[in-house]
């Protein structure tokens, strides 16, 4: 067993060991994910959540301590909680009301949605504003375009009520713009989900950046491109997470700052 580590006066003793092998290294890679989101500046102080999903038929899933910044997330604070919203065992920390709505529908509803990212970017939240939503304006865009789905905005997302219509709108698809809110992935691994919403921000900051200029100007892609490109987006995102992408952000993760990992 690790030593414990101190984070903000709390004390977390490590959890390798104490879970199943298969539960740490899911730990582990969430709490990578919450790292690199905050290397990107993707965070938003402690508003917004990250998810993985614990194997077994109880449904739990990991969720970060609400009082931490990202950049002190490890895979030990990590709270499991139920389908209720209940932590799991002991922890000294709290989770995010509407962090529980918004990822225990997802994860209640969809098989393969084992990770979930949702973010309150800048680019991503004006893009989400934009009453046309995504547009083929880049590689990037057309790559994911497809697999996009869009949400209503119905307030700060703490009823559960609002669990249905997530699950509706979402459907089958990988990413959503959750209107006038920001923007969230699914994944069947944590990687995934990561190097979807990627792609998915990526496209909403290359997007304000053309618009910015006018939309007299901008050229559009030939008749054909973006449905190509979709598909082979469908095709080649999930390889290059799992293959190339993931792997190769683990390893920075480490290079930033290890205690991550504890």
């Amino acid at each position: 067993m690790g030593a414990p580590v101190a984070l903000s006066s709390v004390e977390i003793p490590s959890l390798q060991g104490q879970v199943s092998e298969e539960e740490w290294k899911i730990r582990v890679d969430l709490a990578a994910a919450y790292r690199l989101v905050a290397y990107f500046g993707w965070d938003d102080l402690v508003f917004t959540h990250l998810s993985a999903r614990i194997p077994g038929p109880e449904h739990h899933f990991l969720l970060n301590p609400y009082n931490l910044m990202f950049e002190e997330v490890t895979a030990s604070s990590l709270v499991k909680v139920g389908m209720d919203g209940r932590p799991v065992g002991e922890t000294p920390f709290n989770t995010n009301a509407a962090g529980f709505t918004i990822h225990s529908a997802i994860h209640m509803a969809r098989a393969d949605a084992h990770a979930v990212i949702h973010l309150h970017t800048p680019h991503g939240q004006a893009v989400s504003a934009h009453a046309e939503g995504l547009l083929p304006l880049t590689q990037t865009a057309m790559l994911v375009r497809d697999d996009v789905a869009y949400h209503d905005y119905e307030g700060v997302a703490v009823d559960l009520d609002e669990r249905e219509r997530i699950v509706a709108d979402l459907g089958d698809k990988g990413s959503m713009l959750l209107r006038n809110h920001g923007t969230l992935a699914v994944g069947e691994t944590v990687g995934e989900a990561f190097l979807k919403i990627y792609f998915l921000e990526r496209a909403c900051q290359a997007q304000i950046l053309a618009l910015s200029i006018g939309h007299e100007g901008l050229n559009s892609p030939p008749q054909g491109a973006p449905e190509v490109t979709a598909e082979q987006g469908k095709m080649g995102l999930k390889m290059a997470a799992g293959a190339l992408a993931w792997p190769a952000l683990l390893r920075k993760a480490y290079r930033l700052d290890p205690s991550f990992a504890t």
